[in-house]
């Protein structure tokens, strides 16, 4: 990465983290306690209903608050639906993988926050999601914390927004690095987000490159742990449907823990984006922390997962509150 280059990161850092700043001043976790002060209990109810009929749950709101803020910033444009004349952004291929379960929860969740009278579109699309990703973490066995409420609903959805502003399962430190940063996130940040990858799945064709096609030298990443190389292929094998789904975790993949980051001291990272964060010296420390002291992880999630919803949160004129989280009023 060229001086200039990281010049200009370090100066929309410094940009995004003033507007984070900002942000932060006008989403308080009281919000709603004039408007709609059982809105929490309300979501909650909802989200625990979910789980209790899929575990899919979990990783699916998890994931649908993470691609929302990194496109758009979190105002729930990641729900919106395509129309005739507008691709959403849900439609485009780094998005069709988001399951169901999470656009549900949300769309199930405001449809009970506003069937109380006090209530009705009152409450945001975009901070229904923000407290439902909260409860799915605490549900799966991860930390509780305060919701910073205060988001409106964005007015743009487009699929073509999408390209280049999400992180890929092959990318290294220093573009993971940088990603984060244009939204105000440090390198713990970003470690620790990718400890969501603790619940839920993903797809042979994510990570098929690493158990066939590495390199003409070593068809398997040598960083991969041989006894898990293994019985990914066997999960895996040639030629077979890229959609079947692998869990990510292959230890405890229904418990929100720290045994992620246990698992990439062992080379059991399903992702070169994961295993990056133990063989690259920078991160390696963190990942060791981590895997030893899960309260000081949980700390640092819940600190980062409190300036990623601040990511280019609508407010005033910039946002609404949406009657239907899948379409524009």
């Amino acid at each position: 990465m060229g001086r200039l280059q990281i010049l200009i990161i370090s100066i929309l850092s410094i940009s995004t983290i003033f507007m984070a700043d900002l942000v932060a001043a006008q989403l308080n976790t009281n919000f709603y306690a004039q408007t709609c002060p059982n809105v929490e209990s309300i979501v909650r109810n909802v989200v625990n209903q979910k789980f209790q009929q899929t575990f899919v749950t979990v990783p699916a709101v998890l994931r649908l608050f993470f691609h929302d803020c990194f496109v758009e910033g979190c105002d729930a444009s990641v729900i919106i639906a395509s129309t005739p004349g507008n691709k959403a952004e849900k439609d485009h291929p780094d998005n069709l993988s988001l399951a169901g379960d999470g656009f549900d929860t949300v769309i199930k969740a405001k449809a009970a926050v506003d069937a109380i009278a006090s209530c009705k579109n009152k409450v945001s699309c975009a901070d229904i999601l923000a407290i439902a990703t909260r409860d799915v973490i605490q549900l799966s066995g991860g930390p509780r914390y305060a919701v910073e409420l205060g988001r409106l609903d964005g007015f743009t959805s487009k699929a073509s927004n999408v390209e280049g502003k999400l992180p890929k399962p092959t990318f290294n430190l220093d573009q993971l690095n940088a990603m984060f940063a244009s939204h105000g996130l440090n390198q713990a940040d970003m470690i620790a987000l990718s400890a969501a990858h603790t619940v839920g799945f993903s797809h042979c064709n994510k990570f098929s490159n690493r158990i066939y096609n590495f390199s003409p030298k070593n068809p398997v990443d040598p960083t991969l742990n041989k006894a898990y190389a293994a019985q990914l292929q066997q999960m895996c094998p040639k030629g077979v449907d890229p959609r079947i789904a692998i869990n990510m975790d292959p230890i405890t993949p229904r418990v929100f823990d720290n045994i992620y980051f246990q698992n990439l001291q062992k080379g059991m990272g399903l992702f070169t984006s994961d295993q990056v964060l133990f063989t690259d010296q920078r991160s390696k420390g963190t990942v060791n922390l981590w895997a030893s002291n899960s309260k000081a992880f949980e700390t640092a999630f819940v600190n980062a997962m409190t300036k990623l919803g601040r990511v280019g949160v609508k407010t005033g004129k910039n946002g609404n509150i949406r009657r239907d989280c899948g379409a524009f009023n």
